[in-house]
């Protein structure tokens, strides 16, 4: 019923730049946050940023001042635009994003993306 697609992962030098795209589709009803966590191997899944549907962010301290989330309601898509890579942002990065759907529209629900991989090395 619903997806979370992503895109925009690869393969960059330290100091280089990379944007995530997570577009939601399907029978979607409203959506509240989304947000992008990111697992490195052997660790938890960590959140990097989210979004409230008015704008509000908030940002891991480890990204602050390099990352930034942003959205476009009006396409259910999610955006990180990700500077001054580090090899430490090596991870599978996941979007989220706690919504209703059309069928149960007074009840949200956390949906995930498949992930899209980002790896920071020279």
């Amino acid at each position: 019923q619903v997806q979370l697609v992503e895109s925009g992962g690869g393969l960059v030098q330290p100091g280089g730049s990379l944007r995530l795209s997570c577009a939601a589709s399907g029978s979607i009803f409203s959506i509240n946050i989304m947000g992008w966590y990111r697992q490195a191997p052997g660790k938890q899944r960590e959140l990097v940023a989210s979004i409230t549907g008015d704008g509000s962010t908030t940002l891991a301290d480890s990204v602050k001042g390099r990352f930034t989330i942003s959205r476009d309601n009006a396409k259910n898509t999610v955006y990180l635009q990700m500077d001054s890579l580090k090899p430490e942002d090596t991870a599978v990065y996941y979007c989220n994003a706690r919504l209703a759907t059309v069928r149960l529209r007074w009840r949200e629900f956390d949906y995930w993306g498949q992930g899209t991989q980002v790896a920071i090395s020279s």
